[in-house]
């Protein structure tokens, strides 16, 4: 882990670049947003920390209520317990004697969940289990459209539940019905349509399990982008949002049923760029390239900077195009909102968390890496 680019204190034009910037009044706000959302509503929050990978932020989601976290792997895992999270759902499969065994040996130490899809996985997680002394407890993840993990739903997702349960050292948790694809669907009446096929999906499987005396202790799923819907058709009983706490540029992009941007939650993540050339009136070159951001769903936006646009990247440089008069001189600093936050995230070791202009706090991505 490198040095932290800023130490409490700080303006935030003496911190060093390229750095992440964390808004904690935004922050705060989103977090807050959340909760007044599912008012009145009987459903438990479970935020997916791989947006974040910070357990500082963990702790503060689970101190508002939350029954825990998600991760996507081991190593995620590993370094939220480590940094005190007590209950947390690997929500994807683990495959292969090592992982299946670091995972049974962090059951020691928290509350355990994972997802399996095949018979062969639930075996193996069994003896994984059985070999650590502990209880894992593992939901089955059904395919509710988004073409990629799961088990069919209905009577296959059934006889996997029924195959989980007669495990002795596991505990059918439930079912995960996660559409990712739905999240960035741009307006309200696509997200709704993909998300009641899921729903479709999820009562055959509920009644299928129905029909075997399976109890379901919980379904699960949700995303930022879609949980609202979720939340409220009386199915899912735990949501899963993970990018709220940030947002990014591809969310902002989603539409409210006005055709105005959502605007439930603030922009709070911004990476803090430097200009280190300014080669023409209408060009000036930033030190954020595409080694400090994620390009996936396009390039970073320029905040407060009406004129100024970001237009391409190579490894360690940004071309931002400005309107004529535009004055951006050398050495000024920027923030940049990234197209995608998980993968931006997991590029840097540190959070700078600012209020007003100053730095209040830096906390560790600690699982910045952490995808084996």
């Amino acid at each position: 882990m490198l040095p932290a680019p800023a130490r409490p204190g700080m303006s935030r034009d003496e911190i060093d670049t390229p750095a992440l910037l964390l808004d904690l009044d935004a922050f705060e706000f989103n977090l807050d947003a959340l909760d007044a959302s599912l008012a009145g509503r009987n459903v438990r929050v479970r935020p997916h920390a791989k947006s974040h990978k910070c357990p500082a932020i963990a702790r503060r989601q689970i101190a508002r209520g939350a029954v825990g976290v998600c991760c996507q792997k081991v190593s995620e895992a590993e370094a939220l317990v480590d940094g005190g999270i007590a209950n947390v759902l690997v929500s994807n499969e683990v495959v292969g004697a090592t992982k299946l065994a670091r995972l049974a040996r962090l059951a020691r130490r928290a509350k355990m969940l994972v997802l399996a899809d095949d018979a062969e996985n639930v075996r193996a997680l069994q003896k994984a289990a059985e070999e650590a002394g502990v209880e894992l407890e593992v939901l089955v993840e059904l395919d509710v459209g988004a073409g990629r993990c799961g088990v069919a739903p209905g009577e296959p997702a059934a006889a996997l539940a029924g195959l989980i349960v007669a495990q002795g050292n596991l505990r059918f948790g439930g079912i995960h019905a996660y559409q990712g694809g739905a999240q960035h669907l741009r307006t309200v009446a696509e997200r709704e349509h993909a998300i009641a096929k899921a729903t479709t999906l999820v009562r055959e499987t509920l009644a299928a399990l129905r029909d075997k005396g399976i109890a379901v202790p919980v379904v699960t799923g949700a995303g930022t982008g879609t949980y609202p819907i979720e939340a409220s058709g009386g199915v899912y009983g735990e949501i899963q949002p993970g990018s709220y706490v940030f947002m990014d540029a591809d969310y902002g992009r989603n539409l409210d049923g006005e055709g105005r941007p959502v605007a439930t939650f603030r922009q709070s993540l911004f990476i803090l760029a430097t200009v280190m050339s300014r080669p023409s009136p209408t060009r000036a070159i930033v030190d954020v390239g595409l080694k400090a951001h994620s390009v996936d769903s396009g390039m970073p936006v320029v905040a407060d900077i009406p004129g100024a646009t970001y237009v391409r990247a190579s490894d360690e440089h940004g071309v931002v195009e400005l309107e004529p008069g535009t004055d951006l001189p050398l050495g000024t600093k920027i923030r940049l909102i990234p197209g995608h936050c998980d993968p931006t995230v997991n590029l840097y070791d540190w959070l700078v968390c600012t209020r007003s202009g100053r730095v209040e706090d830096v906390w560790p991505v600690s699982a910045r890496g952490a995808f084996y």
